[in-house]
């Protein structure tokens, strides 16, 4: 069983020092981020659950790991993810099946075994 907390952690900590060494380009990376998911018209969840699409298209797995955690911390259920998966799969074919299905085992071991159970 992979563990994605211990994923989140080391990417984290990969950032972290990409931080450190280019600085003002990370920080105005950073602030592209802040100004994106506070502003707009559309919720902070509704704009986690586009990232995660991307994410999934893009095959980038610290990405999905990430915006999963995000999704969890913002209160997404496990059928809203799964509309998500859905979607990306619909729209990157067996590629994004894999990605999604990682997405999907991420969300189970984020938000617990209590989440699965209760869907």
């Amino acid at each position: 069983m992979t563990d994605y907390s211990d994923k989140i952690a080391a990417t984290r900590n990969e950032l972290r020092a990409l931080y450190g060494a280019i600085p003002q380009a990370t920080q105005a990376f950073g602030a592209l981020g802040k100004a994106v998911k506070e502003g707009g018209t559309l919720d902070y969840k509704v704009k986690e659950f586009i990232a995660l699409g991307i994410s999934i298209a893009d095959r980038c797995e610290p990405c999905i790991t990430l915006h999963v955690d995000a999704l969890v911390k913002a209160g997404a259920t496990r059928a809203e993810v799964g509309d998500v998966l859905a979607m990306a799969i619909q729209m990157g074919g067996g590629p994004s099946l894999m990605y999604a299905a990682k997405a999907l085992a991420c969300y189970d071991e984020l938000a617990g075994a209590g989440a699965k159970a209760a869907e």
